[in-house]
Parts: C-alpha cells; sequence; structure tokens
C-alpha cells in the first residue's frame, strides 16, 4: 500500500510492503526497512527497529490530522490514500487548475479529450478498465483541457495524474 504524508507540512510517500507485526516498509526511494510492531493499547505502538526501541503514540485530531509523539518529539501528519478517491481531491472547486487522477489502478482503455478541448461538468474526459469492469471519469467543471497525461493503452495507479483542465 502506497500512501502519501505531509510530515509537519513536508511531502513525503511511504510504501507499507507488510503490516505489523512484522512491519516491512520503504519511505520515499529508500531502501526497504523492517520493524517489529506491537500494539499494547489502542493508539500506542511499541516499534524495535534498527536495534532501538521506541513508543509512539498516536491520535488522530478533528480536523483529520494524525499527531504522532515519539520521544517528546511531536509530529503532525497527513495521510492521503490515493487509492481512497474523494470527489473534493479532484479539483471540484469553481476556480484554479482542476487536476484529473485516476481514482483506481487499471489501464486507460480510451482517451475522449484532447488538449485546448472544452469540457462541461459531468463531461467524460477518459475510461479507465479495472477488474475487467470500465470506469468513466468525468470533468468536476467545466473548463478547457491544458494537458492530457493518460495514453491509450497505459497502465494507471491510483492517484496518477491523467490530465489538467483550468
Amino acid at each position: 500500500m502506497k500512501l502519501e504524508l505531509k510530515i509537519n507540512g513536508s511531502a513525503s510517500r511511504i510504501e507499507i510492503l507488510a503490516p505489523a507485526p512484522a512491519c516491512r516498509f520503504r519511505l520515499g526511494e529508500a531502501a526497504e526497512r523492517s520493524a517489529s510492531v506491537e500494539i499494547p493499547a489502542p493508539g500506542v505502538y511499541s516499534i524495535l527497529m534498527g536495534g532501538r526501541s521506541y513508543d509512539a503514540c498516536v491520535e488522530k485530531t478533528q480536523d483529520g490530522l494524525v499527531v504522532v509523539a515519539i520521544d517528546g518529539y511531536r509530529f503532525e501528519v497527513e495521510v492521503r490514500d490515493p487509492r481512497r478517491w474523494n470527489r473534493k481531491s479532484g479539483g471540484g472547486g469553481a476556480e484554479g487548475l482542476q487536476t484529473v487522477v485516476a481514482p483506481m489502478p487499471g489501464k486507460v482503455v480510451r482517451v475522449l479529450i484532447a488538449p485546448g478541448d472544452a469540457v462541461e461538468a459531468g463531461q467524460g474526459l477518459m475510461v479507465v478498465e479495472a477488474m475487467k469492469m470500465q470506469n468513466e471519469i468525468k470533468a468536476q467543471r467545466a473548463g478547457r483541457v491544458l494537458t492530457v497525461a493518460a495514453k491509450e493503452g497505459a497502465t494507471v495507479a491510483a492517484g496518477e495524474l491523467l490530465a489538467t483542465i483550468e
């Protein structure tokens, strides 16, 4: 599972290769790492990594952030799972740039737009096939297509940029 993180405002990525208790993960482009993780109480994690022991206290705030406290240090973490598509994250605002991303991993079977095309809200932009089902990706609002990053026949990952609309 790949997650996008903002830790105290700094962007990062983590790929979880195996979950707890024998956790394996990769931060950014770094080499794979491993840790032994135990959960003695809700929101408390006991971590053994690289020969050192850490106790992490984790809590969610009302505004959706995760606050992690380790050895007296406090980290505010915003976690985004690109697999969890949210209509708000598609750039559905009234102004600015709309980024259209793949809501799930799949294959682009049809591209229905080209740079410079005018599109209306709800208009189909492309079709992505996932698990033998075709899903039409639609514009959240009216605008003009700036870029089309996806090509027919290409495989895309969840959260990957497909197009931008102004």
